[in-house]
């Protein structure tokens, strides 16, 4: 956590637990010099502390009044649609595959976030996550480490693997995220995504574009 947010959070936590212990004697009737009755509203005021924190974490870390100065991090909920630009060639051909959509969901809170990468050919999912932002040196980035599970029918030609991703984040009149990616099967490449909705979709849409090779491969099959 960067050093400026964490004197923040501490000012804030101190702010309101000097509120509270106002709001406590002013409703007893006590003075604070009054030591013992200082003392006496600790828990009070640590509960308080505590019901703030839990409701903060729980959702007031996504509203933009904390964003930058408390809340460094972007909220990233939702799912995103994009594509895949992938240096793999056709071994049959040598050639690079068109494009390849791809759908990515985000679930985040305050302490974690993951993703699952979708595309109709394999399912990817993070295990290891964590945000790279530096507002002084201008970078907003996320990466993550996850591993790729291949459709079975394709085990022959694409099989299971680990690979790491780091994207920028992109916060204009748009959500996007860009970035590229490499695996342990040695290939790379680039992904860029637009910010499809809030919601997150367990399932490639109807109308979802479909793998550039599965479609090579059924059009020399048939």
């Amino acid at each position: 956590m960067h050093s400026k947010n964490l004197k923040n959070y501490l000012y804030v936590l101190i702010f309101i637990s000097a509120i509270a212990w106002v709001i406590f004697t002013y409703c007893i009737g006590v003075k604070l010099s009054n030591i013992k009755y200082f003392f006496e509203l600790i828990p009070k005021v640590v509960t308080v502390d505590v019901i703030i924190v839990g409701l903060f974490v729980k959702y007031g870390w996504k509203w933009r009044v904390f964003r930058g100065w408390l809340v460094v991090f972007p909220n990233l909920n939702g799912t995103w649609v994009g594509f895949i630009y992938s240096n793999w060639q056709n071994p049959e051909t040598g050639q690079k595959p068109a494009p390849i959509p791809v759908m990515l969901t985000i679930k985040q809170s305050f302490c974690y976030i993951n993703f699952m990468m979708r595309t109709s050919e394999m399912e990817s999912f993070s295990y290891s996550e964590g945000f790279i932002i530096d507002p002084e040196k201008q970078i907003k980035k996320i990466t993550y480490s996850y591993t790729s599970k291949p459709k079975i029918s394709l085990n022959e030609r694409s099989n299971s693997h680990d690979g790491t991703a780091v994207f920028q984040i992109i916060e204009n009149s748009q959500k996007k995220l860009k970035g590229r990616y490499w695996t342990e099967r040695k290939t790379t490449g680039e992904i860029s995504f637009d910010y499809h909705s809030k919601k997150i979709l367990d399932e490639l849409p109807e109308n979802f574009g479909k793998h550039p090779v599965t479609e090579i491969e059924n059009s020399i099959r048939f």
